[in-house]
């Protein structure tokens, strides 16, 4: 496998905040990470190869999440930052890409959505009937506790409400809005539209989305490699090189060879 210049990883280092100087220790932290990636992942480790929370909390390159998280400091700090910025309500979370936690600054909202969105009139065609369900009554009730869903979906197993809401976040049609730990642990969940309508309602190309995320894929990278972009996303080839020819057009980046691009200075 091909490694990266020195340099690149350096820049890595202060976007993705793998440094002891730069790691996040407040919600205020991780939104303005955030917001100068354009996303990123949750409680992931440096495996997955793109930043995040976690990696930010613990500030350097080899951050690898251990088994026992519950006993682990750094571990416990990402996950009470984790549901503090989701509470805030400034940045959308949700289950999206490959089903990973990811937050995304608002700019980026409409992007996704263009990728893996639904829209309302294919919803029948595209949603299973549980989800169906799961839409139906929140569009209703607008916030609901996991457990008060169930009951209220007539959905008997517990995994198969899980599997429902999995589903809608992916497909970016709910969040979670609230945690409770008292009486006993529960999300809240809501309509992601009853939360970000204006970024939800705007419309993009596929090829303008695709684009977008390439441009804050590679601006959060610093370079990247053959491959790299549709193994992330699952882009076909042609797709994440076209997205990536247009951004060496307009100057935004530079081709150094065969699938290897990097940010223009």
């Amino acid at each position: 496998m091909q490694s990266l210049p020195e340099e690149i990883e350096q820049y890595r280092d202060r976007k993705w905040r793998r440094d002891e100087l730069l790691k996040v220790e407040t919600a205020q932290d991780v939104e303005a990470m955030v917001e100068d990636l354009g996303f990123c992942l949750g409680l992931t480790d440096i495996r997955k190869d793109l930043p995040s929370v976690y990696i930010a909390v613990c500030g350097r390159r080899d951050a690898h999440m251990p088994q026992n998280v519950q006993k682990d400091p750094e571990a416990s700090a990402a996950w009470v930052l984790k549901d503090e910025v989701f509470q805030r309500g400034k940045i959308y979370y949700g289950k999206l890409v490959k089903g990973n936690s990811m937050f995304l600054a608002p700019r980026m909202i409409p992007h996704f959505k263009a990728i893996w969105g639904v829209q309302k009139k294919e919803e029948k065609e595209m949603l299973s009937a549980n989800a169906q369900k799961v839409l139906k009554v929140l569009r209703k009730e607008w916030e609901m506790a996991t457990s008060d869903l169930r009951a209220e979906c007539g959905i008997k197993e517990k995994k198969d409400l899980t599997k429902a809401i999995d589903e809608l976040q992916r497909k970016m049609k709910v969040v979670p809005q609230e945690v409770l730990y008292v009486p006993k642990f529960t999300y809240i969940w809501t309509l992601a539209e009853a939360r970000f309508p204006k970024e939800l309602s705007k419309k993009v190309t596929r090829e303008e989305a695709v684009r977008e995320i390439g441009r804050a894929y590679l601006h959060m990278c610093g370079m990247t490699l053959l491959g790299d972009y549709s193994r992330a996303f699952g882009f076909a080839r042609w797709e994440s090189g076209l997205a990536n020819h247009q951004l060496v057009d307009e100057g935004f980046a530079e081709r150094l060879g065969v699938g290897i691009y990097k940010i223009k200075n």
